[in-house]
């Protein structure tokens, strides 16, 4: 896949998976570290800078300090899925998304490897980054991640709670997401939950028609 170049103000879908196609989330201890990665990277800050205030000062200190440091992305959406992982990220500084991926692949990537005392690369080579060059796209792209655990058939998406549609139907709040008023300000602000949903329920059907097509496409 052709570099990305990154481009601050500009959204990106980011995704990738386990090497050998491998599970990265096998409990619900790893999907809260790769979402609490997902708050605790998301700033100009350093790992020697939080080391040290962990040391002297705790981890609530920690989490006051990181609240009031500048973000590096907007994350408008996430999906966690057992074996991959989806992502819609704006870029607010320079080599912003860069910077914040290199961090959580590391950070969660130690985290694994040593729980399941593994050695080796987790993820199968560098994220995959494409530029959503258009608002059609970056809507359309919205329900497909946030509806992605059921279009590829592993839980109901509204009832997964290990992607961002709960805040994005305004059943839940996150300190992770940041941006979702981008898509959400698109429909009837009086409906504007149930219009997202009936939304999403059409790109997930959709996005299933084309998974079949292209899985006999692939067997021919």
């Amino acid at each position: 896949m052709r570099k990305v170049q990154f481009i601050n103000g500009e959204y990106y879908h980011i995704y990738n998976r386990g090497v050998d196609k491998r599970q990265i989330f096998l409990d619900e201890e790893d999907h809260l570290k790769f979402l609490k990665s997902l708050k605790e990277f998301n700033n100009k800050s350093y790992y020697e800078e939080r080391s040290k205030i962990v040391k002297e000062c705790g981890l609530k200190e920690l989490s006051s300090f990181l609240r009031k440091v500048e973000k590096v992305v907007e994350v408008i959406c996430y999906c966690l899925n057992p074996n991959h992982f989806h992502l819609i990220l704006k870029q607010l500084g320079e080599g912003g998304i860069p910077n914040f991926l290199h961090k959580i692949g590391t950070g969660f990537t130690n985290f694994f490897n040593k729980k399941y005392k593994r050695p080796g690369s987790l993820l199968e080579g560098p994220y995959k980054g494409i530029h959503i060059d258009n608002n059609n796209y970056l809507l359309w792209l919205s329900g497909y991640v946030n509806g992605n655990s059921e279009i590829h058939k592993i839980a109901k998406a509204d009832g997964y709670k290990w992607s961002s549609y709960g805040v994005f139907l305004g059943q839940r709040k996150s300190e992770i997401i940041s941006g979702q008023e981008v898509i959400l300000s698109q429909f009837n602000q009086l409906n504007k939950y149930k219009e997202y949903e009936s939304f999403v329920k059409e790109v997930i059907k959709e996005s299933k028609k084309r998974k079949d097509l292209e899985k006999y496409l692939l067997e021919e």
